[in-house]
């Protein structure tokens, strides 16, 4: 059996949503090439920054909220990062410097758009370092380096300071922890939700708090919520367990919803063997709302407008660069559930911080679980191990 090449990323969108990047086939197929899409204008379109050679295909970008494009390319055991931005018909490239590492990945860039962050596993296996590697004043610079081996990354704070990071520890245990990217240091758990399962944040929405997380706590692998900052439970709704050969993957969460946060939609794609297309569900509603994508859909990306459009980014043979708007109907109004308790799932507290109350129980139909989450302290008041 002959081994398929690794496959480039279907696009990725920068903070703030005016551009996106991906890579693209040169031209004649000789390799690769960035292409950034512009996004925020009457209609979409792409432009192409080619360099002096191709690109190799797991080489990730990350573009920037000015329209200039984050690349790291892979060379002699470093990796060398530089800005990419159209100059006239060529490509200009603003050279960052290198990080020496066996492999290093780009995180989503922070909210204001400007720095971007990514993990670098330790020489000897001992760690995972977080780097500043674009938006700092002298190149690369490291944060801190973390025990364990560290994925993810999502932002819980509008002004990008607090980092959430999926964590496996010596142990093969997983767990979400939250890095102060400002101070570095030790991390803090944010999320430990029986004692002996694996936790990880699959998003978080800065403005609702909203979090999403997959977790085998219910005795399988499932997704649930919870709210940053609360005591409630983490509940694992039945319209987030599909039967069958379903995976459900949440990709976009809906701005602008801080006072709300359980009506804040959320965008997942839907995949079994034969398609893929979009549904949305919202904390409040036990029911999927199962929406078609458009011919070509980059699946699995796509972000809200502050207005509840969910634009869906397409490429099509006549269509280069598509940007499709579907307009998110209100869901329907649901019958009253039947009273009955809930189950739950025994909390295990974060060292050193003992577990918040679960709160009244409401009924639902849905499996619960306790989480330690972060409690609400104002940021600039925050030291790191009181995050827990």
């Amino acid at each position: 059996m002959t081994a398929q090449a690794p496959q480039p990323e279907p696009l990725t969108i920068a903070a703030g949503g005016a551009y996106a990047a991906r890579l693209v086939a040169r031209d004649g197929g000789d390799g690769w090439c960035p292409e950034r899409w512009t996004l925020d204008g009457p209609e979409p379109y792409a432009v192409r920054l080619p360099g002096g050679q191709p690109e190799e295909p797991d080489s990730p970008l990350v573009p920037l909220a000015d329209g200039r494009v984050l690349i790291s390319r892979r060379a002699a055991g470093r990796h060398h990062l530089a800005l990419l931005y159209p100059s006239g018909p060529d490509t200009g490239e603003l050279p960052l410097g290198a990080v020496e590492s066996r492999s290093l990945t780009l995180l989503p860039p922070a909210p204001d758009g400007v720095r971007v962050y990514a993990l670098a596993p330790r020489g000897d296996g001992t760690g995972t370092a977080l780097w500043l590697v674009c938006g700092g004043a002298f190149g690369p610079e490291l944060v801190t380096v973390l025990t364990g081996h560290c994925s993810g990354g999502a932002w819980l704070d509008p002004a990008g300071r607090l980092l959430a990071l999926d964590r496996t520890d010596e142990t093969g245990r997983t767990r979400t922890v939250t890095v102060d990217v400002e101070h570095g240091g030790e991390p803090a758990e944010l999320l430990r939700i029986a004692e002996d399962s694996d936790d990880r944040l699959l998003l978080a929405d800065p403005d609702s708090g909203l979090l999403l997380v997959r977790s085998d706590a219910p005795g399988e692998d499932r997704i649930g919520w919870g709210l940053l900052g609360s005591h409630r439970p983490v509940r694992f709704p039945e319209a987030l367990r599909p039967e069958g050969e379903v995976r459900l993957t949440p990709f976009a969460v809906q701005p602008g919803q801080a006072l709300v946060p359980e009506s804040c939609g959320v965008a997942l794609r839907v995949t079994t063997a034969e398609a893929d297309w979009v549904a949305v569900w919202r904390p409040a509603h036990r029911e999927l709302q199962h929406l078609p994508a458009p011919a070509g859909w980059l699946a699995g990306t796509g972000r809200w407008t502050a207005d509840g459009d969910l634009l869906l980014p397409y490429v099509t043979g006549e269509v280069p660069c598509g940007l499709a708007r579907l307009a998110v109907p209100p869901p329907e109004p649901e019958p009253e559930r039947e009273p009955g308790r809930e189950p739950e799932i025994p909390v295990a507290p974060v060292a050193g911080d003992p577990p918040g109350p679960a709160g009244p129980p409401e009924p639902a139909p849905e499996p619960v679980a306790p989480p330690a989450v972060a409690k609400p302290v104002p940021l600039q008041q925050a030291p790191l191990a009181r995050l827990c």
